[in-house]
């Protein structure tokens, strides 16, 4: 009886929220379509997610490797969002052609750009094959043979997989090894710009208002996939034809009331839901504190040079945006786990699962040990992901550092060549002349980050973890970062564009050259300290995690049987649901769950960076010529908000109504729920989402790209 308490008491510790969870769309007829049903949806299972017949599926786009799109025309269009779309638009910027700033709208399919290296991939098919890659695996065998026969295992099933097919394919762990899937893929590689509107439009609030609600910015932007004549991917040709998929998203204009089921479908990226308190609290008290510190410094000294010079700014633009998303996420995320206490919440599941488990002698002996383990490993851990950050967060992100890390690679795969034993050199060789590196680098500004970085090194590392090399660089020049930087930059060749040049002209009569310069030198040191240093005991600790959490969630799948688990986001599709809904972010403070364009003028600021609106969007708000977009109030919706569970990877995924119709683009979370990728919060945890009728008045009203709509199927 007491065991049976325990585990009940447990249990309702551990209930899931109907809105939290990122669920694998082949297992929602067995696992969540009851559910889903009770809160509104209206579709079968099977019209998600099939096999055999067309179903949303596919329809869903992991665009560029890191985005979710939904195709919207059965010739190939898709949706995503703007800052998706953004690496491609900032390529074809120019200071001529600043599509970035002022938008760009092809009238038709011949005016569309084509963008090297942007793909679009597309689920097949969904396969448990968890059985086929643990055969071999037994409990006697070391950690490294279990490996061993695990990829063996992989390899061999994503080959026999799409043997003989066009098809691709990838196999990824759930449950940290607990489970595997087989993932069957088509991608496509012509993409091709159609439209993306101004940033004033795509990127209004900027980073003032990035992660935060209310929002109100278009985000979004329009490619279209190509296909060969076969409508099998290709490499680009012009010859190829827009793309006939096999299934086509209808876009609803009717809207939503709160309350109202709403659907994402997606890639999300990465969730850590089953971590302890011990990985919570080294996330909440360590990390992102550090993270955050570093990557503010570093936005300030790019954000002054980039508004006093249009070059850098269109340079450090895509650069700007990346560092500055996650600046924002992490500090969001570590203030909402404060906020919802959430180590404290994490150790009462500890202190009731260590009850439960010891009230089962059998349990006990077999999982026991994982608590009092965790705590041990990461005592440890903790100091080592310390100095893993400053590496990322700090040395590397120098850019004279990291240019420098690449000739390393090139020289390794020289020695490679020179002893017969690689083929890439070459390749790799063309690659760098292209030097690609210095359309988005200014040394005066790398000069002043060196400067700061390393100022924060010295103050947060002490000399006994510091690369030998460095610190006697540091000794020699007294502290001064400042001296030291001037030292580095005056005597490298790796900040000029012509001397680099001149160098990789013939890289093999230079050599000498470059493992004499300070700054590879400097660069080559550190990437030697670290990776003997630091790097091996980091990974067998995050290994030992790893295995330790595996059985963390066995224990916690033995114990809980009725209870539904899904599996940690992996950027594979996923299915997440849950209502239109405000929230209270805190005492005295309520939002509404939509927003208008009547928020847009109530923010504009006339010439300013972030909250500028263009004069034609001024024009049709003065003359409310919002023509069906329009809600039955005669207001211009822009975006709203609802509590399905989403992360990163998720930005560009479709937010369905009940009946499978697109009612907007996935573009956010607010800044109180970003803490979701560790603890789902239903009172707080939002998603932001683009509502459709803003974009499709984007399209017609304001760039005059109506011809788009009539490829759509738009219910009204």
């Amino acid at each position: 009886m007491k065991i049976i308490f325990l585990v009940l008491a447990l249990c309702v510790s551990l209930i899931i929220k109907a809105d939290e969870g990122m669920w694998l769309p082949q297992l929602l007829n067995a696992m969540n379509i009851k559910d889903m049903k009770k809160n509104g949806l209206k579709l079968t299972a099977e019209q998600i997610y099939s096999i055999n017949k067309s179903s949303l599926k596919d329809a869903i786009v992991q665009f560029g490797g890191g985005c979710t799109a939904e195709i919207i025309s059965n010739q190939g269009l898709i949706l995503t969002n703007h800052h998706c779309g953004y690496s491609a638009i900032a390529f074809h910027s120019t200071i001529e052609k600043d599509y970035l700033k002022n938008g760009f709208w092809a009238m038709n399919k011949q005016q569309e750009i084509y963008t090297a290296g942007l793909t679009a991939m597309i689920i097949n098919r969904i396969e448990d094959v968890t059985a086929k890659v643990l055969k071999g695996v037994t409990a006697n065998l070391t950690d490294i043979k279990k490996d061993s026969i695990t990829k063996a295992n992989i390899k061999q099933l994503e080959k026999e997989a799409v043997a003989g097919t066009h098809y691709e394919s990838f196999i990824r762990p759930f449950f940290y090894g607990n489970e595997y899937y087989l993932f069957v893929t088509e991608t496509f590689k012509d993409i091709r710009m159609v439209g993306a509107p101004p940033s004033d439009i795509g990127k209004f609030g900027g980073e003032t208002d990035n992660w935060m609600w209310p929002r109100h910015n278009a985000d979004f932007s329009v490619f279209r996939i190509y296909a060969n004549k076969d409508n099998k991917p290709a490499e680009y040709s012009a010859d190829n034809v827009p793309y006939n998929p096999k299934h086509v998203i209808p876009v609803s204009v009717k809207g939503y009331k709160k309350g109202d089921f709403t659907m994402v479908y997606g890639f999300p990226g990465r969730t850590q839901e089953y971590l302890s308190s011990f990985a919570v609290d080294m996330i909440m008290n360590d990390s992102d504190p550090l993270k955050v510190s570093l990557r503010e410094k570093r936005l300030n000294i790019m954000e002054t040079d980039m508004r006093g010079n249009d070059t850098i700014r269109l340079a450090y633009a895509n650069k700007y945006a990346g560092i500055a998303n996650y600046y924002k996420k992490w500090l969001g995320e570590m203030n909402g786990l404060k906020n919802y206490n959430a180590v404290a919440k994490k150790e009462s599941f500890e202190n009731d699962f260590t009850n439960a488990i010891n009230a089962d002698p059998a349990k006990k002996e077999k999982y026991g040990f994982i608590i009092p383990q965790l705590k041990k490993v990461y005592s440890e851990y903790k100091i080592l992901n310390k100095q893993v950050d400053y590496y990322n967060e700090c040395l590397f992100a120098i850019d004279a550092f990291g240019y420098a890390r690449m000739y390393n690679v090139l020289l390794n795969e020289l020695k490679k060549k020179q002893k017969g034993l690689t083929n890439t050199y070459d390749a790799t060789l063309t690659e760098y002349k292209k030097l690609g590196f210095f359309n988005n680098y200014n040394r005066a500004t790398d000069m002043k980050l060196c400067e700061t970085m390393l100022n924060e090194y010295i103050k947060g590392v002490s000399s006994e973890n510091r690369p030998y090399i460095l610190d006697s660089f540091i000794v020699a020049y007294n502290n001064d970062s400042k001296k030291l930087t001037a030292f580095l930059y005056n005597n490298t060749n790796f900040t000029s564009k012509d001397k680099a040049a001149l160098m990789l002209s013939d890289f093999e009569k230079f050599t000498n050259l470059y493992e004499r310069d300070p700054v590879y030198y400097l660069t080559n040191s550190i990437i030697k300290y670290y990776s003997t240093s630091v790097f091996p005991q980091f990974q067998y600790d995050d290994r030992e995690i790893n295995e330790l959490q595996k059985l963390y969630v066995q224990a916690q799948k033995e114990l809980f049987k009725d209870k539904k688990f899904y599996p940690d986001a992996n950027s594979t599709l996923r299915v997440a649901y849950g209502k239109v809904n405000d929230y209270k972010p805190k005492d005295g403070v309520e939002y509404n769950y939509y927003t208008t364009i009547d928020g847009v003028m109530e923010k504009y600021i006339p010439g300013d960076e972030e909250f500028n609106v263009p004069a034609k969007l001024r024009e049709l708000y003065l003359k409310k010529d919002y023509g069906m977009y329009a809600d039955k109030n005669g207001k211009l919706p822009v975006a709203f908000t609802a509590s399905n569970h989403t992360t990163g990877g998720n930005s560009g995924s479709p937010v369905f109504n009940a009946k499978g119709e697109l009612i907007g683009t996935n573009f956010d979370r607010n800044w109180e729920g970003t803490m979701s990728d560790i603890m789902y919060n239903p009172n707080q945890c939002r998603n932001i989402t683009l509502d459709i009728r803003y974009t499709l008045f984007i399209i017609d009203k304001f760039a005059g790209a109506g011809y788009l709509l009539n490829e759509m199927k738009i219910i009204k």
